[in-house]
């Protein structure tokens, strides 16, 4: 495993490299349940949707170890879904075989890109001011979701806001809804304290104690799940046994016979755009924390890193499923001290076995994963450190690019917005030519600036 992973050189062991890579699955196992939700909507099969998830997650997480050997983990990406769903097929029309389509198109425009050291350039020419943002306004975004997540922040009337928890009470929904955002609460300060303790796999324990209680909250009627608001049982269903669900409804379904229309390649684009720059927020800001960037900024391995997120996206459209991508909740790995593609290659086999397993895997609920998501995204604010505040050309397109991220609910949106106020502002106090901006920053500010009028 040393010579394999190179552990000793990365300072980890396998113990340690086991655990992160758990930590990571069960902070993205809610993929195997929601993916097949979303896409479901647009016409395809759940069951085989849920294979094609699995099978995607576990392939582009092995083509991470083997290509790049970090620990990061992929899976079918979480609004790049809905995208799919319900902006291609249900609004524009397309077939959900077209769609597939244009998933695959671009997984091998992804492929040439990364072949040509394109996407490598950009990830390069990103200022690491600017980076350090990107792993702050991560860790602000992935915070707000986990709170989403288990319903500890909902929608009102002032946009956002906390969880009625009187209201709930005197609906008689505190046994439902209200208590789940209790035990969410109850489980960030479990997790803290174990963080504070510096327990071994702390954010893992968090998950685990918060599903048990929310086990036992069942088993005692403190619970009642009801499907109508959105709460299911936290208790794992044998009913349908362990047998694996048929992926041939999906599998191979690809409809090419509109790929020369110009709405094809609008659509080739939008998956594009935001499955790069998603990908790239999520790897600066991941690896800023788990202080892999060299001294320059640049994070080796890159083109391997790139290139299992492109090859896998292909994998998946062909197995029936959206875009894959990199995923943030990587970053709850790297907290628990994973460094190398043994992470990736643990957190790959345990989607390899939620196809058997699946009942299990499905019941760890949203609130139970919420407390690691809220842990992951305190530590990753701490890059806010490195951010030079006594520069306002750096600092200023660095706070637009944090707060952008959680207050648009998108990654790639606060990394456009960086870039295009950071060239913008450099270039109008005169500090372009002190820095010697890249010319790839011009580039991108200028195609950033472009996808807000015509796009």
């Amino acid at each position: 495993m040393d010579k394999l992973f190179h552990l000793s050189e990365n300072e980890t062991n396998v113990r340690t490299e086991i655990v992160a890579g758990i930590t990571t699955f069960m902070t993205m196992a809610y993929i195997l349940a929601v993916n097949p939700n979303i896409l479901s909507a647009s016409g395809m099969d759940r069951g085989a949707v849920f294979t094609a998830t699995a099978l995607a997650s576990m392939l582009a997480s092995f083509l991470m170890a083997a290509f790049a050997n970090y620990p990061f983990v992929l899976a079918p990406g979480m609004g790049l879904n809905a995208y799919f769903a319900y902006t291609v097929v249900l609004q524009m029309g397309y077939s959900w075989q077209m769609a597939l389509a244009a998933v695959f198109v671009e997984g091998v425009i992804f492929i040439v890109l990364s072949l040509t050291n394109v996407r490598e350039a950009i990830f390069n020419a990103i200022p690491l001011n600017l980076k350090a943002a990107v792993s702050t306004g991560i860790g602000l975004f992935i915070a707000f979701i986990g709170l989403q997540n288990a319903k500890i922040v909902v929608d009102s009337a002032t946009l956002v806001s906390i969880y009625p928890i009187k209201a709930s009470l005197e609906n008689g929904m505190f046994r439902s809804e209200g208590i789940t955002v209790l035990l969410a609460m109850l489980g960030i300060l479990i997790t803290a304290y174990l963080m504070v303790k510096q327990v071994k796999g702390g954010i893992l324990w968090g998950i685990l104690i918060t599903w048990l209680m929310g086990i036992i909250c069942e088993l005692t009627g403190f619970y009642v799940p009801d499907p109508a608001i959105g709460t299911y049982s936290v208790l794992p269903d044998f009913s349908q046994g362990f047998g694996i669900q048929d992926m041939s409804p999906t599998f191979m379904k690809l409809d090419f016979s509109k790929v020369f229309s110009l709405e094809f390649g609008t659509v080739v684009f939008a998956f594009l755009f935001v499955d790069m720059f998603d990908t790239l927020g999520t790897l600066i800001g991941v690896a800023q924390k788990a202080d892999m960037l060299d001294k320059e900024g640049k994070l080796p391995h890159i083109r391997g890193a790139l290139m299992a997120d492109a090859v896998g996206t292909c994998a998946g459209a062909m197995f029936g499923t959206s875009t894959t991508t990199t995923f943030v909740e990587s970053a709850s790995g790297v907290a628990a001290g994973g460094r190398t593609g043994l992470t990736a290659v643990v957190a790959g086999i345990l989607f390899g076995l939620s196809l058997f397993l699946a009942p299990i895997f499905l019941a760890i609920p949203s609130f139970a994963t919420a407390p690691a998501l809220v842990a992951v995204g305190f530590l990753m604010i701490t890059s806010i450190l490195q951010v030079n505040f006594s520069d306002y050309t750096e600092a200023v397109p660095c706070y637009i690019c944090m707060i952008a991220m959680p207050f648009m609910y998108s990654i790639s949106e606060g990394i456009a917005l960086g870039v295009i106020s950071y060239v913008a502002l450099n270039l109008l106090t005169g500090g372009a030519k002190r820095k010697k901006i890249s010319p790839i920053m011009y580039v991108l500010a200028v195609l950033f600036s472009l996808k807000y009028f015509m796009i």
